[in-house]
């Protein structure tokens, strides 16, 4: 036997369209629970900045409606099982009535919103991208937000100014640089998967 029919080729990868999307949905879900250890905490919020929201427009933008909310769904699973990928570290179905138990829900309907927005049909311009992901972030922020409230007890101002407000600058940049990657794939991604 030799070597060259020993390595897999580019196509064949391909073709096993399967283990081909097992892999991104875990790479998604890798790349959100890393996403969440890099934190900056904000003295003023209980929530803090995290990189995941980035991970998560992107899980949804790439892998779609059905994978993108497997992912997300897999990665709030995991750690309420006790894995201690949140943030903090944190981990447990006690983590989800903590500040950033709304966020974590908002990932999961946020994959669903930019999945279903980007879908096979959708057009891959940096635009209309740039638009998909901001209603999936929009969904991000009004389920945290609905918590602060909620299990807080903020009334909508305080929990606007605490778990919005601050982090506008910031998701700004992570949409911008999460639809333009998003635009410049879209012809490969819809070819691998």
């Amino acid at each position: 036997m030799d070597t060259i029919s020993m390595v897999f080729t580019h196509r064949e990868v391909i073709a096993n369209k399967k283990l081909v999307k097992a892999i991104f949905v875990t790479s998604f879900i890798m790349m959100t629970a890393l996403g969440a250890y890099v934190r900056i905490p904000l003295p003023f919020s209980p929530v803090p900045i995290t990189l995941q929201t980035f991970f998560v427009i992107l899980c949804g933008a790439i892998l779609g409606r059905k994978l993108g909310t497997l992912a997300q769904a897999s990665y709030v699973g995991l750690g309420v099982l006790g894995m201690p990928i949140f943030q903090s570290y944190g981990m447990g179905i006690m983590h989800l009535a903590g500040p950033t138990g709304g966020y974590l829900a908002g990932f999961i309907a946020a994959a669903f919103i930019v999945g279903n927005l980007l879908g096979k049909r959708a057009s891959g311009s940096f635009l209309y991208s740039l638009l998909a992901m901001s209603a999936g972030l929009l969904a991000i922020y009004a389920c945290g937000i609905s918590w602060l409230m909620i299990g807080y007890k903020m009334d909508f101002i305080k929990a606007i100014s605490l778990g919005c407000i601050p982090f506008i600058p910031g998701a700004a940049l992570k949409l911008v640089t999460a639809a333009w990657i998003y635009s410049k794939l879209k012809p490969r991604i819809d070819e691998i998967l």
